[in-house]
């Protein structure tokens, strides 16, 4: 048990040490030495926890999704849900550098050789099944098609995280994100219902009768 114990604290070690190198230099720009540097480990000790720089990648990755367990898994998710797991995410990306990495590496993999889909297409169905579920329930416009609306969503956001960074260091990505909130609910939600959520997130849909 001690062993393992040993093992999982050098992993996150090593982890904490990759976010650090892949969020400031990039995916291309990060090598297996900078890691073991970073992490002050040999090459050898990296090798036993993680194959090769492609396996790091991967595991921070999927970050984003663990740390998003709590916001994503509930008993009745809705418009609301999107809304919360998107702000997690802000918060997230300025607060966790894993988180940080994760989404830096979807970027510069996915624009260099495109083969780096599959986290967006995740969060495309999670956010669907989110909106058919509403939709069901009459909280999206019966007229719509939740996926389409799920692909626009993590399209908005991805853009407005980006130019966030670009242009204040995601300081104002919160206050970004509700606004993108703010204009996407309209056109999503039916006006009678649209007093039930919260742009600015944090808040749950009560039961309806």
């Amino acid at each position: 048990m001690v062993r393992q114990e040993r093992a999982e604290v050098t992993r996150s070690a090593i982890l904490d040490a990759a976010a650090r190198a892949f969020d400031a230099e990039g995916y291309h720009g990060t090598s297996l030495g900078d890691i073991a540097k970073e992490a002050g480990a040999t090459k050898g000790a990296l090798s036993l926890h993680f194959g090769s720089k492609e396996e790091l990648a991967r595991a921070l990755v999927d970050e984003q999704f663990s740390a998003l367990e709590p916001v994503t898994d509930t008993g009745r998710p809705g418009v609301q849900t999107v809304i919360d797991i998107v702000h997690s995410m802000a918060r997230l990306l300025v607060a966790d550098v894993r988180v940080r990495a994760g989404i830096r590496l979807v970027l510069d993999q996915s624009s260099r050789t495109g083969i780096v889909s599959e986290p967006y297409t995740r969060w495309i169905e999670r956010f669907r099944e989110c909106l058919v579920q509403a939709q069901q329930r009459g909280d999206v416009k019966a007229d719509l098609d939740p996926g389409r609306v799920a692909r626009l969503i993590v399209g908005s956001w991805t853009g407005l995280q980006l130019s966030s960074q670009v242009l204040s260091g995601r300081a104002d990505l919160t206050e970004e994100t509700t606004l993108m909130w703010e204009m996407l609910l309209p056109s999503i939600v039916p006006p009678r219902r649209l007093e039930r959520f919260h742009p600015e997130g944090g808040a749950r849909v009560p039961e309806m009768a």
